[in-house]
C-alpha cells in the first residue's frame, strides 16, 4: 500500500502532533471527568458539575474537571471517571453534589477511593482489590464509543491526543481508490439499518463522473428507544466528522452535510463547537494538513420527520423540499443532492472508517462473524436493568446483551421478546436468546438490525399491543406518497386496534398477514418495505397471544385495557389503609362490610393505580383478565 510521501503533510502532521502535546500533556494531574450529555443533564449532571467545581476550588485546586460524554452506563447517571495518579480510573454513579464534594475531599485529598459509590473500577489495580472490571467492560469491545466519555467533545486537541486523525492522516496519505479498498477488506457493513457493503458504497459514488459530489452523514435517528446517534455526536463528534473527511477524499467531494434532527439540541451544539476546532486545528476546510484536499462540512437541522431517515427523502429535505423518497434507481451514489453523486452514511458507519483507515482492514475483519464484520453499538431500553449503550462485536448473543451487559430483566420477571430494529424491527422471543446479533442471523430469525435500537420486554408485555405499539409510530410516519404504506398500514391497524379490545376473527386474522406481506413487497421505500415486521414477527412466534384475544377476551399479559379487570382480595386488605380509595382517579373504590375496600366496576376506567399503589407488604389488589366465559 502507498506510504504517505507528502512531505507538507507530514511536516503539518508533526506541527500538530507537538502543538497538541504542548496543550494537553504535561504533570500529571488528578482527573474528573464528569458525563454531562443529555441523558446526565437529564439526572442531574449540571448540579453536580457545580458541586465538583465549587469543591476542587476548596480542596483540590490543581485538579482538572472535564465535561465529557456518555460512557454508556445511563442507568446510573449521573456519572463520573474519576483518575487519580497511582489508581486506576474508577467508575462511580450516581454522582449526586454530596457525593461529587466527598470524592473530591475524601479521594483527591486523603487518597480514600470511597469505593461505597464506586460503580467498577476500569482497569484492574492492586491498590483496590475489592473492585475490579465490571462485566460489561469485558464483554464490549469499543470501536465506535472508544473515546465517548474519555474525551471534551469541544476540544479537537484531545482526540487527537488519544489517536484521532491519524486514520486521515494515512488516508491522504494513500491512493483515494486504495482508501476504497481499505475499507472494502474491512468488510464494514452499513450501520444505519440495510448493512450494505460500505466500501462497494464508496466505490459506486466514486465511480460516476463529475466535479462536484456530495457527502451526507446521516444523523435523521427517529427510532423510539434509540439514542445512538445522538450520544455519539455528544460525546465524540471528531470521530464522525473524520470518517466524512476521509469519505470526501474517497470519493471525491469537497462537500459534507451533516444532518441531525432539530430534537438533538446539545448534539447539534457540540457538532458544531467541534467544527469549529477541527477549523482552527487545521482540519476542516482549506488544505488539510497541508495536503492540498479541501473538505468542509455544513450542519444541517432535520425537522422530526421519521421518513427522513430514509435516504432519498433525507436529500431532497436537504435540498429544501418535503421529505418524501422517490423511485430507484437511480441511486443517491449516481443522482444524489441537486442531481449529482452523493454518498450517504450513518453515523456510526462513517466513525469506524475512520478507525478502519488508523488500524487497518485485518484488525477490523478480525471482530465480528464471517458475513458481519467489526462491532455494533445498541441502545437498552424497556424492562431491563442497565438501561444504556453498548458496543459489542456482531455475533454476541441476544443472551450476553441481555444479561451480561443490560443486568437481565428487573423484578424478577421472565424475559419475553427483545424488540430490536427500531419500529420497523421484529420481535424475538425469549427462545431465541442465543441468537448472534448480526445481520444475516437477524434477518433470518425475522427481524432486523435496524439502527441498534434494542426494546427489552417482560412477561407483563402483550405482544398484539406491542406490534400496535410499533405499526401506529409507523402509520403516523408514512409519508403518504405510496398507497400500499398510507393505506396497508391504517387498515393494519385497524385490525390490531380491535384485537386490543376483544375484537376479531379467523378471517380478520388472514387478511391482516395477507396485507402485511402486500404492504411489505409493495411500499415505495424502506419504511413501508419493513412496516410489516411487527406484526408478522409476533404472529410468527405469539399466535396463541393474538387469539387469545379475539377467541376468548382475554389477554395474556393483562395489559390490554378492555381486557382486565382490578379486584381487591378482602384476606389481604387493611381496613385502616386507605392508599387506594387515594389513589383512585375517579372514586371507584370505597368501603364495604367491615371496611373492607370494593372496586365499583362500572365506574373503574382501569388506570392501575390502585395496583401501583396497594402497599407491597399487602398486595391485596389484583388484576386480572377474565375470559368472555366469565369468572373472575
Amino acid at each position: 500500500m502507498k506510504k504517505n510521501n507528502n512531505s507538507g503533510s507530514q511536516k503539518a502532521w508533526e506541527q500538530l502532533q507537538k502543538r497538541t502535546n504542548r496543550e494537553i500533556s504535561g504533570k500529571p494531574v488528578p482527573e474528573i471527568r464528569l458525563g454531562t450529555a443529555t441523558c446526565g443533564r437529564a439526572s442531574g449532571a449540571l448540579e453536580t458539575l457545580a458541586a465538583f467545581r465549587e469543591e476542587i476550588t476548596r480542596s483540590a485546586p490543581a485538579a482538572r474537571l472535564l465535561e465529557v460524554g456518555c460512557v454508556g452506563h445511563c442507568y446510573a447517571e449521573p456519572i463520573a471517571v474519576v483518575a487519580n495518579p497511582g489508581f486506576p480510573p474508577i467508575l462511580y454513579g450516581p454522582v449526586t453534589p454530596g457525593v461529587a464534594r466527598r470524592l473530591v475531599r475524601d479521594f483527591l485529598g486523603e487518597g480514600d477511593p470511597c469505593l461505597e459509590f464506586a460503580l467498577g473500577a476500569v482497569e484492574e489495580n492492586e491498590k483496590i482489590p475489592s473492585v475490579f472490571e465490571l462485566p460489561r467492560f469485558r464483554m464490549e469491545k469499543k470501536i465506535i464509543l472508544e473515546h465517548a466519555g474519555w474525551i471534551d467533545p469541544a476540544r479537537g486537541e484531545e482526540y487527537l491526543l488519544r489517536g484521532g486523525y491519524r486514520g486521515l492522516f494515512r488516508a491522504l496519505g494513500m491512493d483515494p481508490r486504495d482508501v476504497i479498498r481499505e475499507v472494502k477488506a474491512a468488510g464494514l457493513r452499513g450501520l444505519g439499518g440495510a448493512g450494505f457493503p460500505a466500501g462497494e458504497k464508496w466505490e459506486i459514488c466514486r465511480a460516476f463522473p463529475g466535479k462536484t459530489k456530495y457527502v451526507v452523514g446521516n444523523g435523521d435517528e427517529g427510532d423510539p428507544g434509540a439514542f445512538m446517534d445522538r450520544a455519539l455526536l455528544e460525546s465524540d463528534p471528531f470521530s464522525v466528522l473524520e470518517g466524512m473527511t476521509i469519505a470526501g477524499y474517497a470519493v471525491g467531494s469537497h462537500r459534507g452535510f451533516l444532518y441531525v434532527r432539530a430534537e438533538y439540541p446539545l448534539a447539534l451544539e457540540r457538532a458544531r463547537t467541534a467544527m469549529e476546532s477541527l477549523r482552527g486545528l487545521g482540519l476542516l476546510g482549506k488544505n488539510i494538513l497541508n495536503s492540498g484536499f479541501d473538505f468542509e462540512v455544513e450542519l444541517a437541522r432535520g425537522a422530526g420527520a421519521f421518513i427522513c431517515g430514509e435516504s432519498t427523502a433525507l436529500a431532497a429535505a436537504l435540498e429544501g423540499k418535503r421529505g418524501m423518497p422517490r423511485v430507484r434507481p437511480p441511486e443517491l451514489a449516481e443522482k444524489g443532492l441537486w442531481g449529482k453523486p452523493t454518498l450517504l452514511n450513518n453515523l456510526k458507519t462513517l466513525a469506524a472508517a475512520a478507525r478502519i483507515l488508523d488500524q487497518g482492514s485485518p484488525w477490523f475483519r478480525s471482530l465480528g462473524t464471517s458475513r458481519s464484520k467489526g462491532t455494533a453499538v445498541f441502545s437498552l431500553a424497556g424492562k431491563i436493568h442497565n438501561t444504556g449503550l453498548i458496543e459489542v462485536p456482531l455475533g454476541t448473543t441476544l443472551r450476553e446483551v441481555v444479561d451480561t451487559a443490560g443486568g437481565g430483566v428487573p423484578k424478577k420477571k421472565a424475559l419475553k421478546a427483545v424488540q430490536i430494529g427500531g419500529p420497523s424491527g421484529g420481535c424475538l422471543p425469549a427462545g431465541l436468546a442465543d441468537t448472534p446479533v448480526d445481520f444475516d442471523s437477524l434477518k433470518e430469525a425475522g427481524s432486523i438490525m435496524g439502527s441498534g435500537g434494542m426494546v427489552i420486554l417482560d412477561e407483563d408485555d402483550c405482544m398484539v399491543r406491542t406490534a400496535r405499539f410499533f405499526l401506529d409510530f409507523i402509520q403516523k410516519e408514512s409519508c403518504g406518497k405510496c398507497a400500499p404504506c398510507r393505506i396497508g398500514t391504517y387498515q393494519m391497524l385497524k385490525i390490531l386496534d380491535g384485537l386490543t379490545r376483544g375484537k376479531g376473527s379467523d378471517a380478520e386474522m388472514k387478511i391482516l398477514e395477507e396485507l402485511a406481506l402486500e404492504v411489505q413487497q409493495g411500499s415505495l421505500c424502506g419504511l413501508g418495505k419493513t412496516a410489516p415486521n411487527p406484526v408478522l414477527s409476533t404472529l410468527r412466534y405469539f399466535r396463541e397471544e393474538y387469539e387469545a384475544h379475539y377467541r376468548e377476551g382475554r389477554c395474556p399479559a393483562r395489559s390490554c385495557r378492555d381486557l382486565i379487570a382490578f379486584y381487591i382480595i378482602p384476606e389481604k386488605c387493611s381496613r385502616a389503609c386507605e392508599v387506594c380509595v387515594g389513589a383512585c382517579p375517579v372514586e371507584a373504590i370505597a368501603a364495604g362490610a367491615k371496611g373492607i375496600k370494593v372496586i365499583d366496576q362500572e365506574k373503574c376506567v382501569k388506570c392501575g393505580s390502585c395496583y401501583q399503589d396497594c402497599p407491597i407488604e399487602f398486595q391485596a389488589v389484583i388484576k386480572v383478565s377474565p375470559p368472555k366465559t366469565g369468572g373472575k
